[in-house]
């Protein structure tokens, strides 16, 4: 076999070996969530108190994300996310353990913190096994985290249906998804830096081509936030619908988004990073317009299922295409991974402000008009695109820089 039948051969079990350690990321999110009302209660804090500590995942992940590069270019690409993918499925039993609020946003800070540097570490090497395969890999990359987080979710419904103390059911699902992430990793690509290659820094501002990339990310992650955590309510309490129906087109959302990210590659090897934002972008303003002005569940249910295919591949998109742009992927990666996130943190609260002082149909109203940046400003994606090898697109014509 060739040099170049082995790296293939070796690139296909990396692909295989990094979505099962996304799925694992995925699953761990999708246990916690599940059980948060457990831990509200144990912890003993009220509505208020519990958003505050919800808060705390995303500023942990914000400022350990940076941390992702340097842990790499120390012990490798292997070793690290080994690591990390540990740290992340084990902090599932912190939150759980916490007697009251300060030691909860403790708990949540460890817990974020953990989860953004293994995140940084597991798409800086989706990136390179894409670069190394030649077609699109990172939708559906996203696509098993996804599967993880629902999987997660079902079997923390069943724990909390069965009445099973969330420490336990935590300690056993971290046990045996640190095994699942730990033995993936055994086949993850290994990449070392040369010699004589600085370590990056410590802490540095994202480059330039990041902030525009993150931007794209930001708009996603809004309208992804706000779905999740307002689509039930603008069913409940916008159009009266009963508690089963309200909650189903939550569901129907994340169903729809995880679909859509595992056929997304294919899609994207078609027409490219650009044309599939932009048209993804159309569906997301036209779900939007369906929302806020449909006056009927089934009409506003079918806007958020719009919603969600419309955004589903643009942050696994924006990764890919900050991880070809500049000397050091996981810098990029990191810092459109913290633009995201800081989405993530504000969208809910935004959502809910502006609701208050005006109404639910003005804020989605708002995650509409953000929706149209997903088609406006989709070209900044195409940089990178060409550097892959043995791909050419039309929309590809700028090459970016190799990494």
């Amino acid at each position: 076999m060739t040099a170049g039948g082995r790296e293939q051969r070796a690139a296909g079990r990396a692909r295989y070996a990094v979505a099962a350690v996304f799925a694992a990321h995925g699953a761990v999110t999708g246990s916690f969530a599940t059980r948060v009302p457990w831990i509200q209660e144990h912890a003993s804090v009220g509505a208020g108190q519990l958003g505050l500590a919800l808060a705390f995942p995303a500023l942990g992940a914000s400022a350990a994300m940076p941390l992702a590069g340097g842990l790499t270019h120390r012990f490798g690409t292997r070793t690290a996310l080994r690591g990390l993918i540990a740290l992340w499925t084990l902090s599932l039993v912190l939150p759980s353990l916490a007697p009251n609020l300060p030691v909860l946003c403790a708990a949540l800070f460890v817990y974020g913190a953990s989860a953004g540097m293994a995140d940084v570490a597991m798409n800086a090497l989706g990136v390179e096994v894409e670069n190394r395969l030649g077609r699109s890999v990172m939708s559906g990359l996203h696509g098993m985290w996804s599967a993880g987080a629902l999987l997660g979710s079902a079997g923390g419904t069943l724990a909390a249906h069965l009445g099973t103390d969330a420490r336990l059911h935590h300690a056993l699902a971290a046990a045996v998804l640190t095994v699942l992430g730990v033995v993936a990793c055994t086949w993850v690509l290994d990449l070392r830096p040369a010699a004589d290659e600085e370590p990056p820094p410590r802490f540095a501002l994202p480059p330039r081509s990041a902030l525009l990339i993150g931007a794209i990310g930001f708009c996603a992650v809004f309208a992804e936030g706000a779905s999740l955590d307002w689509s039930a309510v603008y069913l409940r309490e916008r159009l009266e619908t009963s508690a089963g129906l309200a909650a189903a087109c939550t569901t129907g959302f994340t169903l729809t988004m995880a679909v859509a990210r595992i056929a997304g590659d294919r899609v994207v090897d078609r027409f490219g990073a650009v044309r599939t934002v932009r048209a993804g972008g159309v569906l997301a303003v036209l779900g939007g317009l369906l929302i806020v002005t449909g006056g009927r569940p089934a009409v506003a249910m079918a806007g958020f299922a719009l919603m969600g295919l419309g955004i589903a591949v643009v942050v696994p998109l924006c990764f890919a295409a900050a991880g070809r742009n500049g000397p050091n992927p996981s810098q990029a990666i990191a810092g459109v991974a913290t633009i995201t996130y800081t989405s993530g943190l504000v969208a809910p609260g935004a959502i809910g402000s502006l609701a208050q002082a005006t109404s639910l149909v003005v804020s989605f109203g708002l995650v509409t008009v953000l929706a149209c940046g997903l088609a406006a400003f989709a070209g900044v994606l195409r940089a990178g695109e060409s550097s892959r090898p043995g791909v050419s697109r039309p929309d590809a014509a700028v090459p970016g820089p190799r990494t």
